[in-house]
């Protein structure tokens, strides 16, 4: 994986209305963190180069070269990941962004899209469902070897087939510490349809009404039997 170059301005000013004023220039006010005895930087990132960026590369994992400038000076560069973006739940835009500063020559765990490529035989022939046990595999690898994504042949797959972990085919450099026995993909049947009574329709139980019928009848005999004694006339 290439890094992509970004353009970052500092942010020497923090509180909650110099961000309002941050957002309301287009920009998206963020914090690199991480790596060794170095402290956070607050930064402010154009949210249109941004935003492009993470289009292009939707659903995949990107590795930043970031410039932190001030105005036209240039500070200071370090590559770096976005560890966690924090989403207007609203109008669905960024609203803050979490960067993590990493070195190109030491391995990181990261997340990794699976993309399922094909439509398996089950599914197409047999009328079942294609299920995905993990949208997402941590790996392990240098920053250069992550994989935009992960893709899983499953035009073989029929009805209770699966793929596990332990039969990816990873790229060379890239391992998991993932249990390999851990279900990626599977072809499930199709569900049964229940088949609801129709209107008027009566469902007859001939065991339980034949013995509700002898319980009945015992107690009307027995009612009978009551009715047909007499009282005793007194002697005098």
């Amino acid at each position: 994986m290439e890094e992509i170059k970004l353009d970052v301005q500092v942010r020497n000013r923090i509180g909650s209305r110099k961000i309002r004023s941050v957002r309301s220039q287009n920009f998206v006010p963020a914090v690199v963190y991480g790596g060794k005895k170095q402290q956070p930087t607050t930064i402010q990132v154009d949210r249109k180069a941004y935003e492009r960026i993470m289009r292009n590369h939707r659903g995949e994992s990107v590795l930043f070269h970031l410039n932190v400038l001030d105005g036209e000076k240039k500070l200071k560069d370090y590559s770096a990941i976005v560890k966690e973006e924090q989403l207007d739940p609203v109008r669905d835009g960024v609203l803050h962004i979490d960067f993590y500063r990493i070195s190109l020559t030491e391995e990181i765990e990261v997340k990794v899209k699976i993309v399922a490529r094909g439509e398996a035989i089950g599914v197409k022939q047999g009328g079942g469902s294609l299920e995905h046990g993990l949208w997402e595999l941590d790996v392990i690898c240098l920053p250069t070897k992550i994989p935009a994504k992960i893709e899983v042949e499953v035009a073989n797959l029929n009805i209770g087939d699966a793929i596990h972990v332990k039969e990816l085919v990873l790229p060379e450099g890239v391992r998991t510490k993932h249990d390999p026995d851990s279900i990626v993909v599977s072809v499930v049947p199709p569900m049964k349809e229940e088949v609801a009574p129709v209107d008027g329709e009566t469902i007859t139980e001939p065991e339980v009404t034949k013995e509700k019928k002898k319980v009945e009848g015992a107690a009307d005999a027995k009612a009978e039997g009551k009715a047909e004694e007499k009282p005793k006339e007194k002697t005098k």
